[in-house]
């Protein structure tokens, strides 16, 4: 299975950004259970793969890296969260702990973000292809791998590596996922290409502010066995939108609308699943998990610039062998059910009601066999990420959080299409390949 070339990386240059001394003091951000669930998870990893500007000459990559730095700290007097730092207290009691953002202690050891500047001797097309699988290199592209959001009381919320290539640059991105879902570090990414491009004079806003101030917000819910994953990642890019007309099945059994990511979804699920049940027929159940937004589904609900985490699971439980035999229409059609039955306020308070009785923290290494779950969405912005030469010509995400389930799905580099990143086994990865069905249908 030939990846390409490897390269080691080199590291060039480190530095900590501060937010600029005329940013006001932030509060405190006081974690919500939509946090501390994510507590022990990872940091969130996602990056752009860019073309180098041309001509060269006029863009020297020192000079970009001062842009690209510059513009950061430009971008954090907007998201003082990123340049904190995780702290806690204890109870009056000493009972508990409780954790929170210090917003205001960036001058303070562990405080700002981390900037680095690497090289690796590869090209573009290098990491694009092929195709199949993702480029081994490729975690080594994202800084704080391996780090906890626990670990935030030491290490920076946030870590930017930009890594040159011969004919490229890669910006990857390390957040602490205590303080972004997909929505919120998609916001910060945006706002920074935003200012990197000059479309935002030094004294004016961006076009979205981020919501920082939790106290305005009044939500009663919140009150007072080992996988071993090797390092391959499916790529399936351009997935086409599925017509609902082209699904006799889904028509018949839908009463309403089944989303291109619906029907992308169920055939990927279905399909992972047929593999599988081809190697193993005593598979009994399978679950998809679909984190599903919050801000809209509160009553009254949040402000769409909301920064932080506001998602609640949708959870999809279907036997293997009745999803093998039926269409994917059928699959998708269960998708859509329970999407359906999130819409309001009530499985979200009910969730969280729940969760602040009975704790319990996300851990992606004690998950059953068969359970997938989604990650990012294709109604974020990544492809219109223009830092100020050329859009992204790829997306790519880092090793963090990486469990035998976990499917990227992420919007595509031609209008309408959809790019999924999958980390599977091998053996599933290679049935895939050989899957008629499968590879027909993207």
């Amino acid at each position: 299975m030939a990846q390409g070339k490897m390269s080691k990386i080199q590291i060039i240059s480190t530095s900590t950004i501060q937010v600029p001394s005329h940013t006001k003091s932030t509060s405190p951000i006081n974690l919500t259970p939509w946090d501390l669930e994510l507590l022990f998870l990872e940091y969130s990893q996602k990056g752009l793969l860019f073309l180098k500007p041309n001509p060269p000459q006029e863009h020297t990559i020192l000079t970009l890296i001062r842009h690209l730095k510059t513009t950061l700290q430009r971008t954090l007097h907007f998201f003082p969260p990123l340049a904190g730092s995780l702290s806690t207290t204890r109870s009056d009691d000493g009972a508990a702990t409780c954790f929170f953002i210090d917003c205001n202690n960036n001058n303070n050891n562990g405080g700002g973000a981390f900037f680095i500047h690497a090289y690796a001797n590869l090209t573009v097309a290098d990491i694009l292809n092929p195709s199949t699988y993702v480029h081994e290199i490729v975690p080594s592209f994202f800084p704080l791998t391996e780090v906890r959001n626990s670990d935030g009381i030491s290490q920076p919320m946030l870590a930017v590596q930009v890594t040159e290539l011969a004919d490229g640059l890669f910006t990857g991105c390390s957040i602490n996922h205590l303080l972004v879902d997909g929505t919120s570090f998609w916001h910060f990414f945006n706002s920074w290409a935003e200012i990197s491009r000059g479309k935002i004079p030094i004294s004016h806003q961006i076009s979205s502010l981020p919501f920082l101030n939790r106290d305005q917000i009044t939500l009663d819910l919140i009150g007072s066995g080992n996988i071993t994953i090797r390092d391959e990642h499916l790529i399936l890019d351009k997935i086409k939108p599925i017509p609902q007309s082209s699904q006799p099945e889904m028509a018949l059994e839908s009463k309403g609308t089944i989303s291109s990511l619906q029907a992308v979804i169920a055939h990927i699920w279905r399909s992972i699943i047929r593999c599988r049940f081809a190697m193993n027929p005593n598979i009994q159940e399978t679950t998809f998990e679909i984190p599903m937004g919050a801000r809209q589904r509160l009553n009254p609900p949040l402000p769409q610039e909301y920064f932080g985490n506001a998602v609640f699971p949708g959870i999809v439980t279907l036997e293997a062998r009745k999803m093998h035999e039926k269409g994917q229409g059928w699959t998708a059609w269960q998708i859509n059910r329970m999407v359906d039955s999130c819409k309001g306020p009530e499985k979200v308070k009910e969730f969280y009601v729940n969760w602040i009785k009975n704790p319990k923290f996300l851990q992606f290494d004690g998950l059953p066999g068969n359970h997938f779950i989604l990650i990012n969405s294709p109604r974020f912005h990544v492809y219109g990420n223009d830092f100020g030469w050329v859009k992204p010509v790829g997306v790519r995400s880092g090793r963090a959080n990486s469990f035998d389930g976990r499917i990227v799905i992420s919007e595509g580099l031609e209008e309408g299409s959809m790019e999924v990143e999958g980390c599977l086994f091998p053996e599933t990865l290679s049935a895939l390949m050989e899957d008629a069905e499968f590879m027909l249908k993207h």
